[in-house]
């Protein structure tokens, strides 16, 4: 997303002849949105994605599950060990 920003400010640059980038050759000027499309291709070849949007379901899930549980008046078992020291600790 950055590179697509970059390349945005860029050619907003170069076509209103502002600064030093209107007098840059148009392939540096246009390089960030080559280098956006292969991020994007690296980023759903390799799962990165993916991983990314299983991450926020579950983060999501657990919220609710905690704001139901919290609703209920009861913990989770998470809340429990944190609320109180060495419970479900194990003894060496």
């Amino acid at each position: 997303m950055y590179f697509l920003g970059l390349g945005l400010l860029l050619l907003g640059m170069k076509v209103l002849t502002w600064g030093l980038v209107a007098s840059w050759s148009w392939w540096l000027v246009l390089a960030p949105f080559g280098m956006a499309m292969l991020w994007w291709a690296w980023a759903d070849a390799s799962g990165y994605t993916r991983r990314r949007v299983i991450r926020r379901e579950r983060a999501r899930q657990q919220a609710r599950i905690d704001r139901h549980l919290a609703q209920q008046g009861r913990l989770g078992a998470r809340q429990r060990a944190q609320a109180r020291p060495g419970f479900g600790a194990t003894v060496q």
